[in-house]
């Protein structure tokens, strides 16, 4: 009878106990060569590598994987009998529901074009470390201290490199990269890869793939033989890339601590997945402390919270502790305008659109006017920069699409400041930018709004995307372009003049350099409204100046647009402040004092 089941991988391990064999020397009691580097080990600065197929005895790897560090991820990679490992502790450990890809560096070929835009090069510099942080803090992983990325690692073992923007030199990529043979003294031959992240805020496609090839080639020339990586069995988009520059599945396994970090690869899906991005962040952040979650309706975005004797029904950010009064209050921006403006908070001169003779002196007195409904919310109808009285009556009527009430406001220069103000308290802040796209020289703008546009939206779970509307060819006709040009290589273009999310804008946080007039204003705003929870709308010269003016509040805002500010711990803690421990409450009370 022929069996047809596929053999197991030779580990390193394997292979030198059979030549141990065949030269005739012989193996201690527990199975391992006694000139076999064991029970191996790398530090990765966000947890540990351990090469579980250097472990002869399975007790000497459940008890390494225990002594994990609270705030790290340690993995345990090459678990020959993964069933074995976890039913030995089964309350401490589980098998990550993770495939392991391995490229073969002696076939692999590296890519004949660079792409353009930006450049991958090493860790440089502990500015470097700290701007990967940031970029793993965006995307949920585990910090590592900056000054072990900087000066403790051993570049021979642990590769480290960044993307960074040719013309802005923003980081907006990095990658890791572990020499197996280095790190483990010969016990194990290969290399891996990981932490590949790339900024959602990133305008060139190809940069993970940049990063991955580059690693790959610098094993390759190093004369190792593979590189593995690890990577979650539904992450379909990351698959898809790996299996375009040749990887291939193999049967090797990873098992990892039961830990807060990991909570959700071993507790099951955190929420119903058709909840936006926006509700997503605050159930699986009450999740995580034993709060009760319903689901009302997840398309709308509807759950119930309930914690002891307190149960509080949500949408999103807006809770019962939102007032109706104040929601009609923010959702009139002339009254919004008023409320503020009596509590000391410096406005926009405006108007309503109701005297044509009205809006022409205030045109000609103000030379750049905004139009936008009463009522209405992320950005619809909105037009900005308009200088002609035919501008501002065909933005006036585009307005009346989406209220009766239309509002001509002062034109003020600068940036887009979004301050989350939870509690009477500014959580976040934000400076928002509208859609810009960089030709290459060859793409129509068309071809490249609509790339950027998916870019956007896979991004961001589907919510933010740039319309082609009149807004667009406004600004499209400002510059003097149309849809069918091609926009020279390396030249930006704003195709957008709100700054709004949901309309192709990008978000950069700025919450540790914001200015503490402005800071000042947006609490003095909440106040004067009423409102516990808000987004309030500055226009500033700068985050870092004092110089500001009041564009509108936000009753809803996106709590998830502000990672890595822990806005949705801070919207929980509001809701329900006793699922804090104890020592934190103590904390908080006495620093309010």
């Amino acid at each position: 009878m022929v069996d047809n089941t596929p053999s197991r991988p030779k580990s390193a391990f394997d292979h030198r106990l059979k030549r141990m064999r065949t030269h005739g020397m012989k193996p201690d009691y527990r199975g391992s060569a006694t000139d076999y580097p064991t029970n191996q080990i790398v530090d990765c600065g966000w947890g540990r590598l351990i090469f579980a197929n250097t472990f002869p005895d399975m007790s000497d790897l459940v008890e390494t994987i225990r002594h994990e560090r609270p705030d790290r991820r340690d993995i345990a990679f090459y678990v020959r009998d993964p069933h074995v490992l976890v039913g030995s502790a089964p309350q401490e450990l589980f098998l990550d529901p993770s495939h392991t890809y391995r490229l073969n560096l002696s076939t692999y070929r590296p890519a004949r074009n660079r792409r353009k835009g930006f450049t991958i090069r090493r860790l440089s510099s502990n500015s470097d470390a700290n701007e990967i942080n940031a970029l793993y803090s965006s995307r949920g992983m585990v910090p590592v201290p900056p000054e072990f990325l900087w000066s403790q690692i051993d570049p021979r073992v642990i590769t480290v490199l960044v993307a960074e923007e040719d013309e802005s030199g923003a980081l907006v990529g990095t990658a890791m990269g572990i020499n197996h043979a280095r790190a483990t003294d010969g016990a194990d031959e290969g290399s891996s890869l990981w932490c590949l992240a790339v900024s959602p805020q990133a305008r060139f496609a190809g940069i993970g793939e940049a990063l991955v090839r580059r690693l790959a080639e610098i094993f390759q020339g190093r004369g190792l033989p593979h590189m593995d990586l690890s990577v979650m069995h539904d992450n379909e988009q990351a698959i898809a890339l790996y299996e375009k520059l040749g990887f291939e599945r193999v049967p090797f396994f990873t098992v990892k601590k039961k830990n807060p970090i990991n909570e959700a690869l071993f507790s099951g899906p955190a929420v119903d997945e058709t909840l936006n991005p926006y509700a997503a962040i605050i159930v699986n952040e009450a999740r995580r402390r034993g709060i009760q979650t319903e689901i009302i309706d997840a398309d709308g975005g509807f759950f119930r919270l309930s914690y002891g004797g307190r149960s509080v029904r949500c949408r999103e950010s807006l809770s019962e502790f939102t007032s109706a009064v104040a929601m009609s209050i923010c959702d009139d921006k002339a009254t919004t305008r008023r409320i503020v403006e009596r509590a000391g908070v410096q406005t926009p001169a405006q108007i309503t659109a109701d005297d044509p003779d009205e809006i022409e002196a205030f045109l000609a007195k103000h030379g750049s006017v905004v139009v936008k409904p009463a009522r209405g919310e992320q950005g619809k109808g909105i037009s900005i920069g308009l200088t002609t009285p035919d501008e501002v009556e065909a933005a006036v009527a585009q307005a009346r699409t989406h209220s009766n009430e239309v509002l001509i406001e002062q034109c003020v220069d600068g940036e887009d400041l979004r301050l989350i103000v939870i509690d009477y308290k500014v959580v976040a802040t934000a400076v928002r930018r509208p859609a810009q796209i960089i030709g290459n020289g060859t793409s129509t703008i068309d071809e490249l709004i609509k790339a950027q546009s998916r870019r956007r939206a896979a991004a961001t779970g589907g919510e933010s995307k740039i319309e082609l509307n009149d807004e667009t060819h406004r600004c499209l006709d400002a510059a003097g372009y149309g849809l069918d040009d091609v926009l020279p290589q390396g030249e930006r273009l704003a195709v957008r003049r709100t700054a709004n999310l949901h309309t192709g804008g990008t978000i950069h946080d700025v919450t540790a350099e914001t200015h503490h007039v402005l800071i000042d204003a947006a609490i003095r705003a909440a106040k004067a409204i009423e409102i516990p929870v808000t987004g309030i709308d500055l226009m500033v010269k700068s985050p870092r100046e004092p110089e500001y003016y009041f564009i509108e509040a936000n009753e809803r805002p996106g709590l998830a647009n502000h990672e890595p500010q822990p806005t949705a711990e801070r919207f929980v803690d509001f809701l329900f402040p006793l699922s804090l421990p104890q020592v934190v409450r103590d904390t908080l009370n006495r620093e309010s004092l």
